[in-house]
């Protein structure tokens, strides 16, 4: 960790603490959501195995076929409509949300749920 910016080892730090709490398994997998400047990325994450499950992201084939024009909340809540489709189709009802670091969830990750 020699050549590693502050910030960044207080991020993984940050990351190390929060993962220690939240924890998906077979009933409630958990749910991990990264953005960056233009795109935001889901997934749905079995730990027990160590698996994905079901993923969504504006670089989808499916999302890119129908575009959503405007805010980024509203691409964000049409990335949340497609996983959620995803996990219904799985059978997957309830998860456990993992923002992946310290931010509020409100804006691009809420959404409106």
């Amino acid at each position: 960790m020699a050549n590693r910016s502050p910030r960044l080892v207080a991020r993984l730090k940050r990351k190390k603490r929060i993962r220690k709490n939240i924890f998906g398994n077979q009933e409630r997998p958990r749910l991990s959501v990264f953005r960056t400047a233009k795109h935001i990325y889901a997934q749905i994450i079995d730990d027990t195995k160590g698996m994905t499950l079901v993923a969504a992201s504006t670089l989808d084939k499916e999302y890119k076929d129908a575009p959503v024009e405007g805010r980024k909340q509203d691409v964000a809540k049409a990335v949340g409509n497609l996983i959620g489709k995803r996990a219904m189709d799985k059978g997957i009802k309830k998860v456990v949300f993992d923002l992946g670091k310290t931010t509020t969830a409100d804006g691009r990750y809420r959404s409106d749920r």
